[in-house]
């Protein structure tokens, strides 16, 4: 089984030492071993990470969920997250789930299975 490891951003190994989250390879592996109900939030940054790792470089921020190619901020959540946990930051966008199409900086979860 391939766990995918969300490196804090930096350049050193010893940043693997503070780890907050390990994620699984992709969302269908999370309910598989699940025990109990899979958080949806973990659900959601899981499948963000499992589409974008293979051709970028995905890091952890000290704000946001993830930060792309050392560049781009983005916030996972649901239908009613905005941009309040990045407000001031240059390059963000949040990612939504239960989002039909694109609203300014809002990109919907879904449209990101085209990306792999």
């Amino acid at each position: 089984m391939h766990t995918g490891i969300c490196q804090p951003k930096g350049t050193s190994i010893s940043t693997l030492k503070h780890l907050e989250k390990i994620y699984l390879n992709n969302t269908t592996l999370q309910y598989s071993l699940a025990e109990e109900k899979v958080e949806k939030g973990a659900a959601r940054e899981t499948f963000f990470l499992s589409q974008l790792h293979l051709n970028h470089k995905v890091q952890a921020p000290e704000k946001g969920d993830f930060i792309v190619n050392n560049k781009y901020i983005f916030e996972v959540g649901g239908k009613s997250k905005n941009l309040k946990q990045i407000a001031g930051l240059k390059n963000t966008f949040v990612v939504n789930d239960d989002l039909e199409y694109p609203q300014g900086k809002n990109i919907p979860l879904w449209m990101l299975g085209c990306l792999y």
